[in-house]
């Protein structure tokens, strides 16, 4: 064999070495996880995974073609969580979804080392989770809450929402890495408002009746927490009965008959996760790609609320409204 002919061969293996790996990935079917606290439709949960296979299917994944979803309904024990990670990593999956920041944690204790997608995480870099937004550095990415600017703008939409209002007390998941972060914040902006500002820490569902009933005579925010959203219409209808004025972070909450809500949404986060899971199945690694947050937030009034409460929603707010429902 001459030189030249030599040259030629080795230059059309390279050629067809990207090819057939195509090929070879082609007809590989994908295994991943998702690992979620609730399951079902209001009001036993809101994981809806409609708009991630949506997702997925515009990208090429199919399920039962090169895509099969193993999905573990997990509850909010932490225990149990990351059992059902480790479970989860043993199959094996390529990779791992987890919904909300108790989830995520728990997803990245259980299965170490595991490419974790986060989904609707609070505050990513104060719960450790990544270095930096843009750069991650480790084995999770995905999307955030945008936590610190939807908390602090909830203070403010309550404020707005009830003149004259000094006292809100904020209810959150004492289990939640990120709240002492987020309260910090939320503070900042209460005292720029003239409101005080009181930290409820709940342990379990069972104590949110009690901690609704401290803020009477002033307002509270519910925030999103798979912990809460599962007695979602319960929560509401005890503020409604405690004629406590309340925001909180799902729209669900004001389907069901609560005052206000202040959120990103929940699709974008699926849609967007959807994405994530694309590019690491095709090679890319969580700790190149950057974290995403929400560009959009959709307040939501409930005027029926109001008049149940004994209040008149300034025309300023109701104009700010994404959805108003009588």
């Amino acid at each position: 064999m001459d030189r030249r002919t030599f040259v030629v061969l080795v230059g059309a293996t390279c050629l067809l070495e990207p090819l057939a790996l195509r090929a070879q990935q082609a007809g590989k079917v994908f295994r991943i996880g998702v690992l979620a606290p609730f399951t079902g439709a209001p009001p036993g949960g809101r994981i809806d995974l409609k708009e991630f296979r949506i997702g997925l299917r515009d990208l090429g994944w199919v399920e039962g073609k090169n895509l099969v979803i193993e999905i573990r309904w997990a509850g909010v024990n932490p225990h149990r969580q990351r059992e059902l990670a480790a479970e989860l990593k043993a199959l094996p999956v390529a990779l791992i979804l987890a919904f909300g920041t108790t989830t995520i944690r728990a997803a990245r204790d259980g299965a170490p080392g595991l490419p974790i997608v986060m989904v609707n995480a609070g505050d990513p870099v104060c719960s450790k989770f990544v270095a930096s937004l843009a750069r991650p550095g480790g084995d999770l990415t995905g999307t955030s809450a945008a936590g610190e600017e939807v908390l602090a703008k909830q203070v403010e939409l309550l404020s707005a929402a009830v003149p004259q209002l000094k006292r809100v007390c904020v209810v959150m998941n004492s289990a939640n890495p990120a709240n002492g972060f987020f309260f910090d914040v939320m503070s900042l902006r209460a005292r720029t408002l003239g409101v005080t500002l009181d930290r409820i820490d709940v342990a379990s569902a069972g104590e949110l009746d009690k901690a609704i009933a401290r803020a009477k005579g002033g307002a509270l925010v519910i925030v999103n927490d798979p912990m809460f959203y599962p007695r979602l219409v319960h929560i509401v209808e005890v503020t409604l009965r405690s004629q406590v004025p309340s925001i909180f972070g799902a729209r669900e909450y004001v389907d069901a008959g609560g005052l206000l809500s202040y959120t990103s949404s929940n699709a974008w986060h699926w849609r967007s996760a959807a994405s994530f899971v694309d590019r690491i199945l095709k090679g890319a690694k969580p700790a190149d790609i950057a974290v995403e947050q929400p560009t959009k937030f959709e307040l939501a009034v409930n005027l029926k609320a109001a008049k149940a409460l004994g209040i008149t929603v300034p025309q300023s707010l109701l104009q700010r409204a994404d959805d108003v429902i009588q």
